[in-house]
């Protein structure tokens, strides 16, 4: 269960570099090494069976959702790297829903 948020950290730590070598955009860099980070704590409290890492990495997964929501309004849903976040946050955040759902029976 900890493979897909190392794997996001990984996505979302070259993204912010990527848009930062690309545009030098600073938000970016702040934003993609965040998530980075917090894909990171996740995957390592997900690893370690510790407290608190499913609710992370939903977390983060639905905020790197409405995120990508929020930059594709604008753009009218045609520019690839806001597509880019909703499918990545969309995918992920119906994951690790379903691996809250069977640990917890919410739904």
């Amino acid at each position: 269960m900890e493979h897909p948020a190392f794997t996001l950290s990984g996505l979302c730590a070259v993204g912010g570099i990527m848009g930062y070598a690309r545009k030098g955009s600073v938000p970016s860099l702040v934003a993609g090494i965040t998530f980075a980070t917090i894909y990171g704590g996740a995957g390592y409290l997900l690893k370690q069976n510790a407290d608190y890492g499913l609710e992370l990495a939903l977390g983060a997964s639905t905020t790197l959702l409405v995120a990508g929501i929020l930059r594709s309004i604008p753009t009218g849903f045609k520019k690839p790297i806001p597509l880019l976040l909703v499918a990545l946050g969309g995918l992920s955040s119906t994951y690790y829903a379903r691996k809250y759902n069977e640990f917890y029976s919410v739904f």
